[in-house]
């Protein structure tokens, strides 16, 4: 069986530099993730005027796709020979420049340009989002692998996920706490709406900060682990589907990570409504992630001794009750006042962001562990399927949003016409409860999967790493021993 070739713990430690280019890979990555979890649904709702059932059935669509092409790209970086600058940094690099593009197609103003009807625009919609979810992909998947070829160590793996949340967090701030001070405009009437034309103008912006992001990651990462290549019919995306199905701490790890993202991602849509009709105050959105990540940077000298001392399992699991417990108060309490209810989004922040900032640490342990099962390492496929659940979480959020916002009566403007729509009084009201009730339901069973679910406990980790160490070790001595005997003959 081939060997993962693995540079002794103390080349394994991580330099600065090392650090700062794999949180630049997410500050690129999420710099254009910000803007679309915070507007896309806007501009597709208030800008090109499809209705929410439409865009339900987009994402829908979507996220089918993703069940296809994430799988393989995963499988493929698995059986793809290592380079000499590694295996998931050249294809990072390469990626990035078709993803800057279908960010800009996605929110190109050819409603303006072009005169496009809402059936032609919501064609246009289905090809730039499908094409922009494929080069995310393809750039995501061999990201997020790379982290477990980077290091084994278990500290250092902890500080590279904080340090990826750290970067996410900078790529965040541009989306929700920049854009909304600028993209909205003032109608005759005095509302506020969303001006489709300065939303582009900061997206033109953003891509040049990603390109700035993506050039300082591929020059300051290095990868320490290298893994070979799977041989022809050695594995396929069928048998590791089966192994990771037996795999109960990367099940679910993967259901409670899509949570997540189904969480944020809801919060972060429902709250630009929230605040642009509840509250009258759209430009309070730029709040909204400060509030969040704000606990998140303050625990960051903090966390690496919390793991040390509790476990990251522990840690996140105890999070997230916090967190739905701060969402149950927030929907009993219908919150008056739009700088209390950001209050209460702080300690949300609180409670979150010990899984925000430790799962990326946490996934490479069950890739390990998936190592111990099979015998084979395996991170590009296991990292896009694991990819894959993030992915339905989103779905899980646009979907699910844009149903309920359906459901509770919530008109489209017409496209183009910087129409501001005033909403009935008890669609106003249903914006508030799904902005609190379903926050609360997703990250109290992600607080239940996490505290009864995941198994690898703290000193688990610890095992599951020696025991890796050991069996690779004597994997090494016996191949070493066989290449003399066969030397000798």
């Amino acid at each position: 069986m081939q060997q993962t070739a693995v540079q002794p713990q103390s080349k394994q430690k991580l330099s600065a530099r090392n650090i700062i280019g794999y949180a630049l890979g997410d500050t690129g990555g999420v710099l254009a993730f910000g803007v679309i979890s915070s507007f896309l649904n806007m501009y597709y709702t208030d800008v090109f005027g499809i209705n929410a059932a439409q865009i339900a059935i987009l994402f829908l669509v979507a996220r089918v796709w993703d069940a296809i092409n994430d799988p393989v790209m995963g499988s493929i970086l698995d059986h793809l020979k290592p380079r000499k600058t590694g295996r998931f940094r050249p294809w990072i690099y390469f990626f990035s420049f078709p993803m800057m593009l279908s960010l800009v197609l996605l929110f190109l103003p050819v409603y303006d340009w072009f005169n496009m009807s809402t059936t032609q625009l919501l064609i246009y919609a289905y090809i730039t989002y499908i094409f922009y979810g494929m080069m995310y992909t393809g750039v995501n998947i061999p990201y997020g692998s790379m982290a477990t070829v980077m290091t084994t160590d278990i500290k250092e793996r902890s500080t590279l996920s904080m340090a990826r949340t750290v970067g996410a967090g900078i790529g965040q701030m541009a989306g929700s706490v920049i854009f909304p001070l600028f993209v909205y405009t003032v109608a005759d009437n005095g509302a506020k709406y969303l001006n489709g034309h300065k939303l582009f103008a900061g997206i033109l912006v953003i891509v040049g900060f990603q390109f700035v992001a993506y050039q300082l990651n591929y020059r300051l990462t290095r990868e320490t682990v290298i893994p070979p290549a799977k041989k022809k019919g050695e594995s396929s995306v069928g048998k590791t589907l089966k192994s990771l199905l037996k795999n109960r701490p990367f099940i679910t790890l993967s259901l409670a990570s899509m949570l997540l993202i189904a969480g944020n991602m809801f919060t972060n849509t429902a709250n630009g409504y929230l605040l642009k009709n509840y509250y009258e105050t759209p430009g309070l959105q730029s709040l909204v992630p400060i509030a969040t990540y704000l606990p998140m940077a303050l625990s960051i000298p903090f966390l690496n001794k919390l793991v040390m001392k509790f476990g990251k399992k522990e840690l996140c699991g105890f999070g997230a009750f916090i967190s739905a417990g701060a969402y149950l108060v927030m929907f009993l309490w219908k919150i008056p006042n739009p700088y209390i209810f950001m209050a209460f989004l702080f300690l949300t922040g609180i409670g979150l962001s010990f899984f925000t900032m430790e799962v990326w640490a946490i996934v490479s342990d069950a890739i390990d562990y998936q190592d111990k099962l099979t015998g084979r390492r395996e991170e590009g496929t296991s990292y896009a399927i694991f990819s894959f659940f993030r992915k339905m979480g989103q779905t899980v959020a646009g979907v699910g949003f844009n149903a309920l916002l359906g459901y509770i009566g919530y008109v489209s403007a017409e496209s183009g016409t910087g129409e501001v729509i005033q909403q009935s009084e008890s669609t106003i009201n249903g914006i508030y409860i799904l902005a609190t009730l379903v926050p609360f339901i997703l990250y109290l069973i992600m607080a239940l999967l996490m505290q009864f679910g995941y198994n690898i406990k703290k000193d688990d980790a610890v095992k599951l790493k020696e025991y890796l160490e050991e069996r690779n070790a004597k994997r090494d001595a016996e191949n070493a021993a066989n290449s003399d005997s066969n030397s000798e003959s």
